[in-house]
């Protein structure tokens, strides 16, 4: 079964060379590629005009494995907890990427939870979001897309270790991306502050702390759930290192610093 884009035209172009290009220039910012594999990235999936810059520094700069698995927040709150989409074409403006079915057949028997659903999909946008990046860096990129919206952090932790280990067993390079917007509808400073205490406990590794300063803060970070799990995931995958890539708040384009979104880029080696 193949997905349809749903937001093409409202939160990235819908016209086939006007997202290449737009896409192009994003990506050109980026500083010099790693030289270490990513082991996993974050990345936000606001409106290009808002959150493009930061993705383009973000994914530019990394070393993604031809295939990738997608972690994304779950707005809509429908299916699975832990949806996968499992089967056909996430299509595009001008094309699209096929899903690695053979992963994600293993990661449904593998990791607790995990289970093939579509209706968590359907009319999600954030992985959606993040696809003409992918396809840019790489058009022949495999991709596994993960709806999360479990919520109890145990369980998030113990999926995201048999996933790392899953992932490790499948034999060749594969790459997590998560799809995370930080702080909504807050002050400048506000954002700022409180998504620094995020970022902190990302670059620390720290899936456990994550989860716990983003409840105890009230930090609106919608992906903190598949970010939770993709940390435990990249620790049992031997995650090292993360470095914050980018970051920029929505105010810095339209200039309303009253009520803004906070946009982080991560990457884990």
């Amino acid at each position: 079964m193949n997905r349809q884009a749903v937001v093409a035209g409202q939160f990235y172009p819908g016209q086939p060379r006007v997202l290449a290009d737009t896409v192009a220039s994003f990506l050109a910012a980026a500083e010099a590629k790693d030289a270490a594999p990513t082991i996993a990235a974050m990345v936000p999936h606001a409106g290009y005009v808002y959150s493009g810059a930061v993705a383009g520094r973000t994914l530019g700069s990394a070393n993604l494995a031809p295939t990738v698995v997608l972690l994304g927040p779950n707005h809509t709150g429908l299916g699975r907890p832990l949806a996968v989409w499992d089967e056909g074409l996430w299509e595009l403006p001008g094309g699209g990427l096929m899903v690695d079915e053979t992963l994600a057949a293993s990661l449904i028997d593998a990791v607790p939870g995990c289970a093939a659903d579509y209706e968590a999909h359907v009319h999600e946008h954030s992985l959606e979001v993040v696809l003409p990046f992918l396809s840019a860096l790489n058009p022949a990129t495999r991709i596994v897309p993960v709806a999360v919206s479990e919520r109890r952090p145990e369980a998030l932790i113990t999926a995201g270790k048999a996933l790392g280990a899953a992932l490790l067993a499948a034999g060749r390079p594969v790459s997590l991306v998560v799809s995370s917007d930080m702080s909504h509808y807050v002050t400048q400073a506000q954002a700022k502050a409180r998504d620094s205490l995020a970022v902190e406990r990302m670059l620390a590794l720290d899936p456990a702390g994550l989860y716990e300063v983003v409840r105890a803060k009230g930090i609106s970070m919608c992906g903190v759930l598949p970010m939770t799990l993709a940390l435990a995931a990249a620790l049992e995958m031997g995650a090292t290192s993360a470095r914050l890539a980018a970051y920029a708040t929505s105010g810095e384009t339209s200039g309303d610093f009253e009520r803004v979104v906070g946009y982080a880029g991560i990457v884990i080696s």
